[in-house]
C-alpha cells in the first residue's frame, strides 16, 4: 500500500527488497511484489477497488492469493505461505486480523449501530488477503455496480462491507498469525506509523494556524491554550473578529457556517507573506482539534519540505470514477512551503467562501499532480470513534471534536507525552 511521496516510495522499495530476498532463500519461486503507487498514474488507487480489475486481469490466472500490506508491515514469507496453504484457494476467502467497533461510529456511518461488535474488518497493519475467486467476483461487480457512497473515509471497513455485500459475500476470517505485535508463529508483524527519521524538526520550522470564530472564543480557544499551544513557536488564531485578549487576527473573511475555504486561502497567502516568520511547514487546524506538536515534528523529519507535501488523514471523493483525494481538515492539514507556493501560484481557488476548504485543496493538489500523503496518526474524529485496538497501538498525532468528551482529559490520555524529549 505504497504512496507516491519520495519518503514512502523509498520505504516501500525497501520492503519489496526484503520480501524478494526471503523468496530467494526459500527457493520456491518468486512472488509478484507490487508497489501500489506504481500501478498507474491514478492517485485514487489507494482506495483499492479501482485497482482490483487491473490486478485480476494481469495476475488472476497465475496467482492464488492477493495479500495487501502497509509499508511498515514486516512479512515472514515461509510462515505466510504456511498460513495460506490452510485455506482452499479455489474458494472465496477474505482473511485478516479482526478489528471491530466498540460503539456505533460516525466514521463508519453508524453501521451496525444495534450491535457494533458484530461486524469485523481487517487491521491494515497486520495485512489482509483475498483469494483469486473472490477477487474475480469483486472485479465483475465493480464494473457494473455503482457504489453506495461517493466518499472513501475508512478504507478497510468500507472494503469489508463491500465484500460482505449485505450477507451475500464472505465475512472476514480471522487469522491469528496476521499480527501487529510480535509473538510466536506470526506471519506478519508491524513496526510503527511514527518512524524514527532522526531528530524532530525544530519548533521554528512549523507555523500553526488555528481557525476559530467569535462564537468559540470562550469555550474552544481556552482548550487549545490549556493543552497544546505551549508546544508551538509560531501560532496564530484566525477569526471573524479581532480579539486582543487571545489574540485573534481577522483576515477580512466573514465567518461561514461550514466550509471556510475563503478563510483557509487567506491563511495560505499570509503564510507566504512577510507578515509572519518564514517556516518550512504550515499546520492548519480547527479550534476543536487536539494535536501533539512534538510527535508531529518527529514525523515531519521524514519528509523533505522542498517537495510539495500535503500530509494528514486522507479521504477520497468519487474515487471509483476518477475523483480526487484530500486531507481532511479536522485532523489537521500539514503543507510544505513548496506545496503552498505551488497552490497559490497556480491560481486554483475557492468557488465560494463557504466551500469545503479541505476538499477544494484536495482537488487543486490533484490537478497539480501533488500527492495527498496519508498518515493514520491524524484523526478527523474522537478516540471513541475508532477501534480501541487500532489506536492503542498508535502514537496518535491528532483527534478532533469536543462533542460529549472532556477534551483536556482526551489530550492528556492520548496525546501528551509523559517524558517529552529535549525541545529544540
Amino acid at each position: 500500500m505504497s504512496q507516491r511521496n519520495s519518503y514512502h516510495a523509498r520505504r516501500a522499495g525497501q520492503r519489496k527488497e526484503e520480501i524478494l530476498q526471503q523468496a530467494a532463500q526459500l527457493r520456491q519461486g518468486v512472488p509478484v511484489v507490487l508497489l501500489l503507487h506504481e500501478l498507474s498514474e491514478y492517485e485514487g488507487d489507494w482506495s483499492i477497488l479501482p485497482v482490483l480489475p487491473h490486478l485480476y486481469a494481469n495476475y488472476g490466472q497465475s496467482a492464488s492469493w492477493f495479500f495487501f500490506i502497509e509499508e511498515e508491515t514486516r512479512v515472514t514469507l515461509p510462515a505466510l505461505l504456511q498460513v495460506l496453504h490452510r485455506y482452499q484457494a479455489q474458494k472465496e476467502w477474505f482473511l485478516g486480523k479482526h478489528l471491530h467497533d466498540n460503539e456505533a461510529s460516525i466514521i463508519h456511518h453508524y453501521a451496525f449501530s444495534e450491535d457494533p461488535g458484530s461486524f469485523s474488518y481487517p487491521d491494515p497493519a497486520a495485512g489482509w488477503a483475498l483469494s483469486t475467486p473472490l477477487l474475480q467476483r469483486l472485479t465483475e461487480r465493480i464494473q457494473y455496480e455503482h457504489l453506495k457512497s461517493d466518499f472513501t473515509i475508512d478504507l478497510e471497513h468500507e472494503i469489508a462491507l463491500y465484500i460482505w455485500e449485505e450477507g451475500a459475500g464472505p465475512k472476514l476470517t480471522a487469522v491469528p498469525e496476521f499480527c501487529t505485535e510480535r509473538r510466536e508463529n506470526c506471519a506478519t508483524t508491524f513496526t510503527t506509523y511514527l518512524p524514527n527519521c532522526g531528530d524532530p524538526v525544530s519548533k521554528k520550522d512549523v507555523f500553526v494556524a488555528v481557525k476559530t470564530c467569535q462564537n468559540f472564543h470562550s469555550d474552544r480557544v481556552p482548550v487549545v491554550k490549556a493543552t497544546w499551544e505551549k508546544d508551538a513557536e509560531f501560532l496564530e488564531f484566525y477569526s471573524d473578529v479581532t480579539d486582543a485578549s487571545i489574540p485573534t487576527i481577522s483576515l477580512g473573511v466573514p465567518n461561514t457556517e461550514r466550509g471556510h475555504c475563503g478563510k483557509t486561502f487567506a491563511i495560505l497567502r499570509r503564510f507566504l507573506s512577510k507578515a509572519v516568520p518564514k517556516a518550512d511547514w504550515l499546520l492548519i487546524v480547527d479550534d476543536d482539534t487536539l494535536i501533539s506538536l512534538p510527535r508531529l515534528r518527529r514525523l515531519l523529519r521524514c519528509y523533505d519540505p522542498k517537495e510539495a507535501v500535503s500530509l494528514g488523514e486522507r479521504y477520497g471523493y468519487g474515487l471509483i470514477q476518477n475523483g480526487y483525494s484530500y486531507t481532511t481538515g479536522g485532523g489537521g492539514m500539514v503543507l510544505s512551503r513548496a506545496a503552498v507556493s505551488r497552490l497559490i501560484s497556480s491560481g486554483c481557488s475557492c468557488y465560494s467562501d463557504d466551500a469545503p476548504d479541505d476538499m477544494v485543496l484536495g482537488r487543486c493538489f490533484t490537478s497539480l499532480g501533488v500527492p495527498i500523503t496519508h498518515s493514520p496518526l491524524f484523526h478527523q474524529a474522537r478516540p471513541d470513534d475508532y477501534s480501541e485496538t487500532l489506536i492503542s497501538l498508535q502514537q496518535a498525532i491528532s483527534f478532533h471534536k469536543h462533542w460529549n468528551i472532556d477534551p483536556v482529559a482526551v489530550y492528556k490520555h492520548w496525546l501528551q507525552d509523559t517524558h517529552p524529549r529535549d525541545e529544540l
